[in-house]
């Protein structure tokens, strides 16, 4: 494949911001799908996403050394529309959901993803919790998994029933980033500047795509001042199927173990409260993962997350969700349990952990206010 610009479809305006100011930078050329009043803010003022450049903290950089980047200001042209309003499928090359996944089954958002689907694009999800496609494609490297036993941890399974699981890749939403209190919507903040990891596409074409994306991403620099400045978070590409699954061992130690009987804690104190039964729960779900097919080297040491886990001052967002009332939230949980039953691998911890998050639903469900 020549070097071209490529048309790039966002769902998701918030998270999906990172990445398309990345793409944006490097001159490829981005939709982004979101709500009406945000898209009318982001057609008229484009995007901004603060980054920290590591050990930079002069004048015109942020006091904190953030770095705003405004997509006015960068080659690639910006878009955002509704998902009612993405009429022509035709002229992208590549989708990037870059929503939780309670949220595709939404209305507006399920008929585009039913059309996506149907116009044979590959996807790319920045997600933690793998599309249903994925773990499909997963299955087909080893035979003791059965993917559509994972069905049930879906909100809803059927909107991942079009999917061509050849066309469907993953990345690790590995940054970590936040809108700003009392800033617009269009304005991101990273807080954590990793890379995204991304397996490659069974199609070699479309694995050059990306590829070519991350050597475009990696070969930015902007001007400050005079300075050539590199940004960081950039796209890593794997042959790997499993390489973004090095996350699951970070969420059933520290995100999903924040949910309690009756409350929440912060992250932190999830996985450092007792060390040795927090690494314990990583270790297995690691073994997880390397059941399945990984390569211990595609994996992250209970000894680096442990690090990051001690600035983690806050529940995570999932625990968050719950104490606010959601009736759905991503189920990686599920997905890990029931996958490694399947290959007849059990941890008393992780059971616990999925029990208390179907209490807390449950509950959540049975409220006279709740929705859907």
């Amino acid at each position: 494949m020549s070097h071209q610009n490529f048309n790039i479809l966002v769902l998701g305006a918030s998270y999906g911001s990172l990445l398309a100011i990345k793409f944006l930078a490097a001159g490829h050329h981005v939709t982004l799908t979101c709500r009406t009043a945000t898209a009318d803010l982001i057609n008229a003022e484009g995007i901004r996403v603060r980054l920290p450049i590591k050990g930079r903290k002069e004048v015109g950089m942020g006091t904190d050394g953030l770095l705003e980047v405004d997509s006015r200001q960068l080659s690639g042209r910006l878009q955002a529309n509704t998902p009612q309003q993405v009429v022509d499928l035709s002229k992208f090359h590549l989708v990037v959901l870059a929503m939780q996944e309670p949220q595709y089954r939404q209305d507006g958002i399920r008929q585009l993803m039913a059309r996506i689907a149907q116009a044979g694009l590959p996807c790319m999800p920045i997600m933690n919790m793998p599309p249903l496609p994925y773990l499909h494609r997963m299955q087909q490297h080893n035979a003791q998994l059965d993917a559509s036993a994972c069905a049930a941890a879906y909100a809803d399974a059927d909107v991942w029933s079009g999917f061509n699981p050849s066309l469907m890749t993953l990345s690790s939403p590995d940054p970590q980033a936040f809108r700003p209190v009392d800033e617009p919507v269009n304005v991101l903040q990273v807080a954590l500047p990793t890379n995204f990891k991304v397996a490659r596409f069974e199609s070699d074409v479309h694995t050059q795509m990306l590829r070519q994306l991350a050597s475009d991403i990696e070969a930015i620099r902007l001007d400050v001042k005079g300075e050539a400045v590199e940004l960081p978070v950039k796209l890593k590409v794997f042959d790997s199927l499993f390489v973004p699954l090095a996350k699951w061992s970070m969420l059933m130690t520290g995100n999903y173990r924040c949910i309690l009987a009756d409350t929440v804690r912060p992250i932190q104190e999830a996985v450092l409260g007792d060390r040795a039964a927090s690494q314990a729960v990583y270790d297995w779900v690691a073994d997880v993962c390397v059941a399945l097919g990984a390569s211990p080297g595609d994996l992250v040491s209970f000894d680096q997350y442990a690090a990051a886990a001690d600035g983690l001052t806050k529940p995570s967002s999932a625990a968050r969700a719950l104490v606010a009332g959601a009736t759905h939230i991503e189920r990686v949980d599920l997905i890990v349990q029931t996958l490694a039953a399947q290959m007849g691998m059990h941890h008393a911890t992780v059971d616990q952990t999925t029990r208390l998050a179907d209490a807390w639903l449950a509950k959540n469900r049975a409220a006279p206010s709740s929705g859907i």
